[in-house]
């Protein structure tokens, strides 16, 4: 087996990679279509979703807060899972980064995580399900506390 793992690393060798393959093709197709106003984040962060609810004629807008578990980057139709416990289930909602549902995303804490995709936090209980908080060095709090100071 690592036989064919050299062959197959030495046959690429020397051969230069095309940059005009179907991925850069659709992503010129779809590229004004995409959100530029959400915020960027990660799985294992924790999630505030304004969700556009629509009841007869009347809309509101509904939060969503949980957990994110996982992350989908397609060309022009992304999405992301947000996991969180409502009265001892876990519910997991799937939102489309391009939806007009998703009114706003708000990051409420920073996850520190060692994975894209968090399903194992679906067999997690409790204290258990916690996920550590990505914590700020001191570098970064000086150079925020010193920014308004010196405007």
């Amino acid at each position: 087996m690592a036989v064919k793992l050299i062959k197959a690393k030495t046959a690429t060798k020397g051969k230069t990679l095309r940059s005009g393959g179907l991925t850069a093709k659709v992503n010129a197709a779809v590229g004004h279509l995409v959100r530029k106003d959400l915020v960027k984040f990660k799985a294992g962060d924790t999630l505030r979703v304004h969700v556009r609810i629509k009841e007869g004629d009347k809309e509101r807008i509904q939060l969503y807060e949980g957990v994110c578990i996982k992350i989908h980057n397609a060309a022009g139709s992304g999405s992301f899972t947000v996991r969180k416990m409502s009265h001892g289930v876990g519910v997991e909602r799937v939102f489309q980064f391009n939806s007009p549902r998703v009114a706003k995303v708000e990051v409420v804490v920073e996850g520190r995580v060692r994975r894209a995709k968090l399903y194992y936090l679906r067999g997690l209980e409790g204290k258990r399900a916690r996920i550590n908080r990505r914590m700020e060095t001191s570098s970064v709090k000086t150079e925020t506390a010193a920014a308004p100071a010196a405007e």
